[in-house]
Order: C-alpha cells, then structure tokens, then sequence
C-alpha cells in the first residue's frame, strides 16, 4: 500500500513540475533541491535503472554543504525506492515458484492417496 503512495506522490511531483521546482516551492533551499535532483538520478542509476542518471557536481559537492546534503538524500531515497521494487518484482516472481511447486506437489500426493 506504502508503495502505492510514494509511486502516486512520485507521479505528483512528475506531472506538474520538476522534483526540483517542487521542493523549492515546499521551502528547500535550492542547492539542496539541485543536489537532491543529481542524487536522485545517481541513485536510481546505481540501483540499477535505466531512467536515472549519475550525475554529480564534484567541485560543488565538495564545497557546498546543502548540494551535498540534497546529493547525499537524493542517492539514498532514490536509490532504495528502486531497490525495493526490485525485490518486490523478484519476491512476486519466486512467490509464484513456490505456489506452483506446492499445488503440484499437492496433487501428487492426492493422486497417490486416490490411486494406490
């Protein structure tokens, strides 16, 4: 259910203005948005997505505390927002495995006990 929520905030943020502009507007200073855009896209990249991007202004990062700090919470939320996904996917996929191995290894056993 979480899930769903974050997706639809996610989608929120998406359709009517940039991440960035978003968080700007809700009161974060606008280094910390732009670092946090830049971490966002590395995370989701490092994760493993095709739809981020790594992207980080070194010489920034290094000297700019709020870039930073946006980069740093950016990576971490993006980046394990699609980690989880991908473990709920793999979790589905072998959930279904497992379904499937004991429904047929229930009918073995009644056609065993049926047909001695």
């Amino acid at each position: 259910m979480w899930r769903w929520m974050v997706v639809g905030a996610w989608l929120l943020l998406a359709g009517c203005a940039s991440t960035h502009d978003t968080m700007v507007q809700q009161g974060y200073p606008p280094a910390f948005a732009d670092g946090f855009q830049d971490g966002c896209g590395s995370g989701r990249q490092a994760a493993g997505s095709i739809t981020g991007q790594f992207t980080k202004n070194v010489p920034r990062y290094l000297k700019d505390k709020q870039y930073s700090t946006g980069w740093d919470d950016g990576f971490r939320q993006c980046q394990a927002s699609v980690q989880n996904h991908n473990n709920d996917d793999w979790a589905t996929q072998h959930g279904d495995d497992r379904e499937r191995a004991w429904q047929q290894q229930k009918t073995q056993g009644e056609g065993r006990a049926y047909h001695p």
